[in-house]
Formats: C-alpha cells, sequence, structure tokens
C-alpha cells in the first residue's frame, strides 16, 4: 500500500508545532510544501519566512509518536524532540528529548558489539 510521507510544519522561533499532516496510505495524493501552504490556512495566514518544515519518512518515529505526550521541533538542530510522560508522576511535564526510538536503535547497537567483543575474549581470540 503507497504511503505518503508525514509532514510537519513548525514555528522557527519557539520550534511549536503549527501542522501536522500526518502519515496516510491508500489512494491520496502527494502534496508538495507549496500545496500544503495554500491548503491550510493555519499556515497560508503566516509569512512563509517564519515557519519550516520536516517531512518523516512512512513510519519514522511513529513508537514515539504514540508513545509521546508533546512534540516540537529544536529551532536549532531542526530535529524533532518528544516528551514522554512519566508513569510515577504523569502530571508533571517533562523535558523534550531526542527521539527514544533512536536511542534505543544506538544501545542496542553498542549491546551487540559488546556482546560480540566479549564472546571473542572468551573464546582467547583476543
Amino acid at each position: 500500500m503507497r504511503c505518503i510521507v508525514r509532514r510537519i510544519f513548525y514555528d522557527k522561533i519557539t520550534g511549536n508545532i503549527l501542522l501536522d499532516t500526518g502519515e496516510r496510505r491508500g489512494l491520496v495524493k502527494t502534496t508538495t510544501i507549496e500545496e500544503d501552504i495554500a491548503n491550510y490556512v493555519v499556515l497560508s495566514e503566516r509569512i512563509r519566512a517564519t515557519f519550516g518544515a520536516i517531512e518523516l519518512s512512512c513510519g519514522q518515529y511513529a513508537q514515539d509518536f504514540t508513545e509521546s505526550n508533546g512534540y516540537r521541533v529544536n529551532p536549532e538542530t531542526k530535529q524533532i524532540e518528544f516528551s514522554y510522560p512519566d508513569p510515577n508522576e504523569p502530571e508533571v511535564e517533562q523535558p523534550n528529548l531526542s527521539p527514544l526510538s533512536e536511542s534505543v536503535n544506538s544501545n542496542m547497537e553498542y549491546l551487540v558489539d559488546v556482546d560480540f567483543r566479549l564472546s571473542m575474549i572468551e573464546m582467547g581470540l583476543q
């Protein structure tokens, strides 16, 4: 099934999200950024230089969007940062962090490398 990428428009100063087009699948038309700006009032009423856009590939950060309770774009890095609820204090606002899915993937790669090195030592190959 064909997937239309998710596009996130954000305020360049604050990083606040202006519009999230969401990821779409099926028989939907692919739009350009310019078409989105013309079609969405929240964008068409703003000066173009005041907001940016990020396109995410299909499925990118899917788990982060599901598990977070908010997100923004860091105006300096232009990367999405998520806020994840603390199960012990759900009402307390949490800081925005880089996507946990990226951290998990990075940690997995590190652990696989460490496991491989330990195996080599155990077998006397290092």
